[in-house]
């Protein structure tokens, strides 16, 4: 019965891992495979079963909560210098700090005192030698059953350690046949019992606004508006439920600090937003002759029906309105520079027209990369305008819109966990 049971959690967890960002999965995927072979291996032994899958269960419980953006690392080694490397369960932000998640499913009473110093001991010691890219702000200990009183005791007197409620205890469904009617059953799981502590580390990003002064402004575009052009519904309500923030510094420095949420663009993300394929172009580029889009965009033509495709299965409007609504938006001086240039240069009237409204809901900010941001080298995945785009966002503590991958993908390998909104990327049609 054990057994059984140990394999249905396998293969439970594995369908819950198959639902987490594609950055999540693979090492997961792989443990949690590993760990059903394991088991299937073990049924005709008769030795006590060791298990590793509530610790995986633990882990992947963990990466559902909304709270944990920014997945760097899962159940890997975060490579500090050529001969030093610390492993931790995640590292990724939360609510917009870089933190290493550590993850025990031990019974409490065999977790002891001196193993729990040395590990503490061990991650401090490597938190502080890390680059700052890579040091996180805090340490966060997960006990998914639970810590002695005497071992709580100590966290907080000897680490400086606190309590956190991290999100909220998750039951876990699974759903069985009985008699052709599907019921619910309770699985065991639901972390109720778990504790968890944050040791703060100091900030990883002691960057400050006074930098800005007066500099904070709103963008604006120099061409009239034609208002016999009707702009599409969906382009409409998505900027109407953007939050429209004072035009000064200490609002700003506000938002900073998590007060207001903040959305940051790359140019990626402004001409998604304002092209003809996200606003109602696709049947009109399909109707039109094959010949006719090949000679207007060239060796793109594959590249942009993709993208009509894509806009036809996944409205872009609609999948960045529940992620944009409420919130404010910014750009850096280099995105407004570069966007505004695109627009002028490829974009059509209807584009220049919404390009003309998008703008009035934006703010401009100075390029301010963070620091943990301008200390990963600079190469040729990881270019200095990226660099200065997304750092500015991580300067402010926002996400980034993007449809960037290879740059977020580059961030990510290189350890450092980063906030973004990620979409598919839309071209200008000149429409």
């Amino acid at each position: 019965m054990e057994l059984g049971e140990a394999k249905r959690r396998c293969r439970d967890v594995i369908e819950r891992i198959e639902s987490l960002p594609a950055s999540c999965k693979r090492t997961l995927l792989k443990l949690a495979h590993s760990e059903l072979s394991f088991l299937s291996r073990a049924a005709t032994s008769e030795r006590p079963l060791s298990l590793n899958i509530g610790h995986i269960e633990a882990v992947v419980h963990i990466l559902h909560l909304p709270c944990i953006t920014g997945v760097s690392r899962v159940c890997k080694p975060i490579p500090l210098s050529p001969s030093l490397n610390v492993h931790v369960d995640i590292a990724c932000t939360l609510n917009t700090n870089p933190v290493w998640i550590i993850v025990s499913d031990r019974n409490p009473n065999y977790i002891t005192c001196n193993g729990l110093h040395s590990r503490l001991h061990q991650l401090t010691a490597a938190a502080a030698s890390a680059s700052v890219a890579l040091r996180p702000s805090s340490l966060i200990l997960f006990f998914s059953h639970g810590l002695s009183s005497f071992l709580s005791d100590k966290l907080m007197h000897e680490f400086g350690a606190t309590l956190v409620l991290l999100g909220h205890p998750s039951f876990h469904f699974h759903l069985i046949e009985e008699a052709g009617d599907w019921i619910h059953v309770l699985l065991p799981r639901t972390y109720q019992e778990a504790s968890v502590f944050e040791i703060k580390l100091g900030d990883p990003k002691p960057d400050h606004v006074s930098c800005l002064q007066s500099h904070v402004m709103a963008a604006h575009w120099d061409l009239p508006e034609d208002t016999s052009s009707p702009l599409f519904p969906p382009f409409t309500s998505l900027l109407s439920k953007m939050h429209l923030f004072p035009l000064d510094v200490e609002t700003m420095e506000t938002a900073k600090m998590g007060h207001c949420e903040v959305v940051n663009f790359d140019t990626t993300a402004l001409i998604a937003l304002v092209s003809a394929i996200s606003n109602g172009g696709t049947q009109k580029l399909l109707a039109t002759p094959e010949s006719e889009l090949r000679r207007r965009f060239k060796g793109n033509y594959e590249f942009v029906i993709g993208q009509v495709m894509s806009e036809i299965q996944n409205p872009i409007l609609v999948e960045l309105d529940s992620t944009i609504s409420g919130k404010g938006g910014i750009i850096c001086e280099t995105v407004h520079s570069e966007f505004k240039e695109l627009v002028t240069m490829y974009g059509g009237p209807n584009e220049k027209l919404r390009t003309s409204h998008l703008l009035k809901y934006l703010r401009v900010v100075p390029d301010s990369p963070s620091k943990r941001m301008m200390s990963l080298p600079t190469t040729r995945k990881l270019a200095l305008k990226c660099k200065v785009v997304f750092g500015t966002g991580d300067y402010w503590y926002a996400p980034t819109a993007t449809a960037n991958m290879a740059f977020v993908r580059a961030v990510s390998q290189a350890g450092m966990s980063l906030r973004t909104i990620e979409h598919g990327p839309r071209a200008l049609t000149g429409d």
